[in-house]
């Protein structure tokens, strides 16, 4: 069987068997075939699974280190990189165990440790700025203030945001659930402030298309289209609106959906919300994600430091008396 088969079986196994969002099944397939494309070339003839051995794989991992990003012109970051080679050992594992090919084993690829990675938050006056540069005297200035309300209130991550439909919203009891990363299913919070501008929002729309929040500019409806799903708001527009804000607000740091989703993690924490419970609420598979936070937030720690200094200090006073 070639490998071009094989791909597309075990993309397929991600879609059927393992119920990957398609956004992962895209990824998996951009990483691997890179893979395919640069073994390929490297060897000058079709790549087999029995050409997949350490060797091939160490001077892959040389290639990927000495690649520039197209867009931030810079080395690709060992985060970057272990992305492509987990998704090769993902295959491997597949091909042994569905296909059941005497390959190399997806252990023998060693994934290294990335860098630390120290999330971008916002401070409280900076998302204060942040949720005031709307103009409301604009329909799309209150849907934007509802969308950033609703982002910081649940820490959804953008994808999720714009894939809500009105009918999965409960402005009564303020909690829904929502469909986030490997198709897992978890309840998320609204808070008085996010329902308040979401109630706003919506008063302001007298259709009854599905979509939670309709684009206002930009290509026409899809003929035909009697819910509005060609007038969903799209992830790069929520992107672009966040900049946008972010510039108008003044504010220093480079601001994305997902820098409101730090925020909201790490003021969980500041507030004395265990480990476990922010995982949850975030939608992470594993803790250890959860834990990235801790380098900017750890109150316990934080305390214990305070009261070691005061302790020093107040036994030199004490010394000299």
């Amino acid at each position: 069987m070639s490998l071009e088969k094989l791909l597309t079986n075990y993309l397929e196994y991600c879609e059927v068997e393992k119920n990957l969002s398609q956004n992962t099944i895209q990824m998996y397939d951009f990483y691997l075939r890179d893979f395919i494309t640069w073994a390929t070339e490297t060897l000058k003839r079709d790549l087999t699974p029995d050409d997949i051995n350490e060797e091939l794989v160490r001077k892959y991992r040389i290639d990927l280190n000495r690649r520039i990003s197209s867009k931030s012109h810079l080395e690709f970051k060992r985060s970057t990189q272990k992305n492509f080679l987990v998704a090769l050992r993902a295959f491997l594992k597949y091909l042994i165990v569905k296909e059941h090919l005497d390959v190399m084993a997806p252990d023998e690829i060693i994934l290294g440790k990335s860098e630390a990675r120290i999330p971008k938050v916002l401070n409280e006056e900076q998302l204060d700025n942040l949720l005031n540069s709307q103009n409301l005297d604009k329909k799309s200035g209150i849907r934007d203030r509802a969308i950033l309300e609703v982002l910081f209130s649940t820490g959804l991550r953008v994808s999720e945001l714009v894939n809500l439909n009105i009918s999965d919203i409960n402005l009564n009891t303020g909690e829904f659930a929502v469909i986030g990363k490997g198709r897992k299913v978890r309840t998320v919070y609204l808070s008085e402030s996010a329902k308040n501008w979401l109630r706003r929002y919506l008063g302001t729309r007298s259709d009854k298309f599905i979509p939670l929040f309709l684009r206002y500019s930009g290509k026409k409806m899809t003929d035909g289209d009697l819910e509005g799903k060609s007038l969903r708001l799209t992830v790069r527009s929520v992107q672009r609106l966040v900049k946008k804000y972010t510039l108008r607000a003044g504010i220093s740091v480079d601001a994305t959906p997902h820098t409101l989703r730090h925020t909201f993690a790490t003021g969980l924490l500041r507030e004395g919300a265990d480990l476990r419970s922010v995982q949850e609420l975030l939608g992470h598979s594993n803790v250890s994600t959860t834990q990235i936070y801790t380098h900017v937030t750890n109150k316990q720690l934080k305390d214990v430091h305070k009261k070691f200094h005061k302790d020093v200090e107040e036994g030199a006073v004490s010394s000299l008396m």
